[in-house]
């Protein structure tokens, strides 16, 4: 009996204490010291990061874990810059590459002012963003996320950055690239990725519709405002909540773009022939395959419009400005195809590469992938794709660029011309080339001032910000 009384008064081991809430509460904990090493991690983080402790502790975090492009552990940041962050999403792979998202709280660990190490308290969100998505592609007919878009060049990294920044807000977007670019795959991809990627994805080409029809595709009609009319929703109502793609907004009349600038600065629409308005929640993101400069010039976009959906601009650069992504994407379109028509091929020849590199593609991506379809429907038998199996179409194309190029260097052996006065390339991209260089020239000696530039060029300081923009000034 005494034995028992003394053992029910005897102190609690408080390090055993530490020991058990550390490894019992359901947030990830991870501590690393003023060297960076890790010196706590508890189960939950474990759990998160599908990580044995003996593989984290005593190791400096980013011996561990990979992190994106410009990016870096939020809890190495808190060690060397002493600040606190909240709620700070983060993207990065474990050791074996699989990627995590968690929300974090970390801050730094502060004794008698010198910084001694550092906490990270990590919220598991993994699953439940996939959760999301699984039921966005599930139901929302959104098949494309950020990990769909393939590239390993500079330029498609970046815009990829900025359409994550923007997949943050619900502020309109309007997307700008060639046909076969990719644009409805980023609007997709910024849909999942924000906050709306439960609701509605609805997509709509404003070029495939007669005008007569789009009015009330666009806002619904009320019964009895014209023969036959009954109450139908339109696609305002049906994305309500969600996003809402209208392709090629540059097709849409003058007088619909005008009342689609209405829905968007006031979030209330009215049916055909209704009197009643309705509060709609709709992110619009909008495409357009020309400058939209040039658009607005020749009447065929309100610049009224253009600045309500220009929040945010990204720029889809075209496939002859990012050859060294042909290669990864020859790969994905192999994948695919060998999938859909049950086939073993592996690669392309050395030849064929020369000729995709050698090619314009004025079709960008789609076109690629068209022609990687077109072989494979060919093709027999084997295992590498070779100028054989490439469509008549494009392989004459293709040869005939080749020559071309072979005359202009054979040409310019003869009668040598400096790339001033000659350049190979399409008139437009030319032009381009040159707009981009002057502009730059006169921003620089105007101490990059925008007001003072657009002055000198003789062009609005809205002109000039979408070219700034537009041309990576």
């Amino acid at each position: 009996m005494y034995k028992e009384e003394n053992d029910f008064h005897t102190p609690l081991d408080i390090n055993k204490l530490y020991h058990i809430l550390l490894n019992e509460i359901d947030v990830g904990i991870h501590v690393i010291d003023e060297e960076g090493k890790t010196i706590i991690y508890n189960r939950k983080m474990m759990e998160i990061e599908s990580m044995d402790s003996k593989d984290v502790l005593y190791k400096n975090p980013l011996e561990v874990f990979a992190f994106q492009k410009n990016q870096s552990s939020t809890l190495i940041e808190a060690l060397k810059l002493g600040k606190t962050r909240k709620n700070i999403k983060q993207t990065y792979f474990n050791n074996k590459g699989k990627e995590i998202t968690t929300i974090n709280d970390t801050f730094p660990i502060i004794d008698n002012g010198k910084i001694k190490g550092a906490i990270e308290i990590a919220k598991d969100i993994t699953r439940l963003r996939q959760s999301i998505k699984a039921n966005v592609l599930r139901n929302q007919h959104t098949r494309f996320t950020f990990h769909d878009i393939t590239g390993n060049s500079e330029a498609v990294h970046i815009v990829i950055e900025e359409a994550k920044r923007a997949a943050r807000t619900s502020s309109s977007i309007l997307i700008v690239g060639e046909t076969g670019t990719g644009k409805e795959l980023f609007a997709q991809s910024i849909h999942n990725e924000s906050s709306r990627a439960a609701k509605a994805f609805i997509s709509q080409n404003c070029a495939a519709i007669p005008e007569t029809l789009m009015e009330s595709l666009l806002f619904g009609t009320k019964k009895g405002a014209f023969t036959g009319a009954m109450d139908n929703p339109g696609l305002f109502e049906e994305a309500n909540g969600g996003t809402l793609l209208l392709d090629e907004i540059n097709s849409l009349s003058p007088a619909l773009q005008a009342k689609l600038l209405r829905v968007i600065q006031e979030k209330k629409m009215r049916r055909v022939g209704d009197i009643q308005e309705k509060d709609v929640d709709v992110r619009i993101i909008a495409t357009i395959n020309e400058d939209p400069v040039e658009a607005i010039a020749e009447n065929r976009l309100r610049k009224d419009l253009y600045y309500r959906l220009s929040v945010v601009t990204l720029f889809l650069p075209s496939l002859r400005d990012r050859k060294e992504d042909i290669l990864p994407l020859v790969q994905r379109f192999i994948t695919k195809y060998n999938i859909q028509f049950d086939l073993q091929v592996k690669d392309i020849d050395e030849e064929v590469k020369e000729l995709l590199y050698k090619h314009d593609w004025p079709g960008n991506v789609r076109e690629l992938e068209h022609m990687v379809e077109g072989a494979m429907n060919l093709i027999e038998d084997k295992e590498i794709i070779t100028p054989a199996h490439l469509p008549t179409r494009f392989y004459r194309l293709a040869k005939k660029d080749s020559t071309t190029m072979d005359l202009l260097e054979s040409a310019s052996s003869i009668h040598p011309v400096s790339p001033i006065d000659f350049s190979p390339k399409p008139l437009k991209e030319t032009m381009e080339d040159m707009e981009r260089n002057y502009i730059q020239q006169v921003f620089e000696a105007n101490q990059r001032n925008v007001s003072q530039t657009a002055k000198v060029l003789g062009i609005s300081r809205q002109n000039l910000q979408y070219r700034l923009k537009k041309y990576n000034i």
